[in-house]
């Protein structure tokens, strides 16, 4: 059935951007507020508004203008929301009172994955911009609405693949997103429609999810800052799943300073989010813009990982205890991705950086090697997907089907297969074949879940603690952004891969930074993880590297398209 629909919901999607470009139309603006907006800051654009150089409704123009003028090529943004960013930037600059949010009048993008109360939470899926059956949010993901109560401005849903679930960012319900840098290159899944919304000025600042690499990668290939947050310190609540056990939102931006504002906002335990309760008292207290200090990075100590080095495979949700050891190697051989030459020596190169800096890298194949790599295969989440789904519909699902169940009964065709556990490709790993089951109640569930996760995250902080680390340093993707006019690995390119997805498994804090660009013009993306709630710690280091370096300059936009439009 949904393939027969696909042209309609492909048509729905246009309309979507029709009627927002429509109402998106261009303004005039002089070439000091270019300027001015160009890479502008949070704090920059606030004293803008302070000194009533800008109003937040001439701030959103702009934006929107960007928008009109560069989507259609890049085509970052699903939907915009043209009418009711102009109407909350009205609001606020008729609003009285001398005290403001954290967001005062930034213009923000939200992934599409993430439900903003009256629109259609698109998750890249067709399925789910059927005329008459869309699944429209009945309220905020708890994470919008801090965002909203902060004093943020929301443009638009940005694009994003199918579910999440590509390293690229190709989209049944809206189509394929450029990297803002070279449109024929991939900005990286699955967060791609963010961060090229961020990075090419048509906002601010957005959010990401990541389930195995989808803000960290996407940051990576776009000169941008992308905070993995502690699994608990913000809520996914609101969130279409790929993998509840694995999911996660932070915030993408231009700057850490940008950043850590934004982490701040987002942050907070949910009676809607189990994970968030008692955060409060692990985390590091906010504000995190307390934590940037430009010699952060004098006299720590970092490791680099081995099996990034070495290529070594970790299967994306894992593989369950009951696999044979022969199976489950041959599973994460089949997952591994070498380290391109050409990334090894960029990070080789930020390497120096960091010891300028006043840090110590320590490498040494004891640090995360293969055995690591091992332990963390077998973290098995696949199985518990549909429960995942399950729960989300439940509470941000539109009337008409509030479970997988409810979805497959009104529409004649099941919810999407990476959802529901139902890809053939994951539930078969060598001689088992894995069922849906809920969590609480599986009698394997220590042996698939629990208990590989506490080896991992024990053999990562035990490590930690004998050499002595403040965290581990590594290139957040294996390789540079992909050409996707050209085949990879002889077929339609997936985007550029990382080997990074242990970061989730084990729900630690971790941060990509600006780490420099490829001779082509492209950019490097240098990760570093660390302990559980050291967020601000984490994004201290960044600060002091990016406070230093100054990798980061804006792309040079194309208002005519390199590529045709593809799907």
């Amino acid at each position: 059935m949904l393939a027969r629909v696909g042209r309609r919901a492909r048509a729905a999607a246009m309309l979507l951007w029709l009627a927002g470009s429509a109402q998106a139309a261009p303004a005039a603006h002089s070439a000091a507020m270019d300027r001015d907006l160009l890479e502008v800051t949070i704090p920059q654009l606030q004293h803008y508004y302070a000194e009533h150089r800008y109003t937040i409704a001439q701030v959103v123009d702009w934006h929107l203008d960007r928008i009109h003028r560069y989507n259609g090529v890049y085509r970052a943004i699903e939907q915009v929301f043209a009418e009711e960013a102009r109407a909350a930037a009205a609001r606020e600059d008729a609003a009285t009172g001398s005290t403001h949010g954290a967001l005062w009048g930034v213009p923000i993008v939200i992934k599409g994955n993430t439900s903003i109360e009256g629109k259609i939470t698109t998750d890249g899926w067709e399925g789910f911009t059927i005329a008459g059956h869309e699944l429209i949010a009945p309220r905020d993901a708890t994470v919008v609405a801090k965002l909203r109560a902060a004093g943020a401005i929301i443009l638009g849903h940005t694009n994003m693949p199918d579910f999440a679930n590509s390293d690229t960012n190709r989209s049944s319900s809206f189509g394929r997103t450029g990297n803002a840098y070279d449109v024929r290159f991939s900005p990286g899944g699955s967060s791609g429609g963010t961060v090229t919304a961020v990075t090419a000025n048509m906002a601010v600042l957005g959010t990401g999810t990541d389930t195995g690499n989808s803000i960290r990668m996407p940051a990576a290939t776009s000169a941008l800052i992308g905070v993995f947050p502690t699994r608990g310190l913000v809520s996914i609540a609101g969130i279409a799943p790929l993998d509840w056990l694995l999911d996660n939102t932070g915030p993408i931006a231009r700057t850490v300073t940008d950043a850590a504002i934004a982490l701040a906002v987002m942050a907070g335990e949910d009676e809607l989010d189990p994970v968030t309760r008692g955060s409060a008292a692990k985390a590091q207290p906010a504000p995190y813009t307390q934590y940037l200090k430009a010699d952060a990075l004098r006299g720590r100590r970092f490791g680099v990982p081995a099996m990034i080095l070495q290529g070594i495979g970790i299967p994306f949700r894992g593989t369950p205890a009951g696999v044979s050891a022969v199976a489950a190697r041959q599973h994460a051989d089949a997952e591994a991705v070498e380290l391109d030459p050409r990334t090894r020596a960029l990070f080789m190169k930020a390497l120096d950086e960091l010891r300028a800096l006043g840090a110590t890298v320590v490498m040494d194949d004891s640090i995360l090697p293969e055995s690591f790599a091992l332990t963390a295969a077998r973290i098995s989440t696949y199985a518990y997907a549909r429960e995942g789904a399950d729960l989300f519909l439940r509470n941000f699902g539109p009337a008409a089907y509030r479970s997988s169940a409810d979805y497959e009964r009104v529409m004649g065709a099941p919810l999407g297969a990476p959802m529901i556990g139902g890809e053939v490709s994951k539930n078969h790993i060598g001689e088992v074949t894995i069922t849906q089951r809920s969590l609480e109640s599986d009698p394997d569930a220590d042996a698939n879940y629990f208990a590989p996760r506490r080896r991992a995250l024990g053999q990562y902080l035990d490590t930690m603690q004998r050499l002595h680390l403040d965290g581990y340093v590594y290139p957040a993707i294996q390789m540079p952004p992909v050409d996707e006019t050209m085949p990879q690995d002889g077929r339609v390119s997936e985007g550029p891969h990382s080997a990074t997805s242990w970061v989730n498994m084990l729900g630690v804090p971790a941060v990509v930074m600006v780490g420099g660009f490829y001779e082509s013009g492209l950019p490097f993306g240098l990760e570093i993880s660390g302990r559980p709630f050291t967020d601000g710690d984490l994004l201290g280091y960044a600060y002091a590297y990016e406070h230093a370096t100054h990798h980061r300059h804006p792309p040079v936009l194309v208002e005519a398209g390199l590529l045709p439009q593809a799907r």
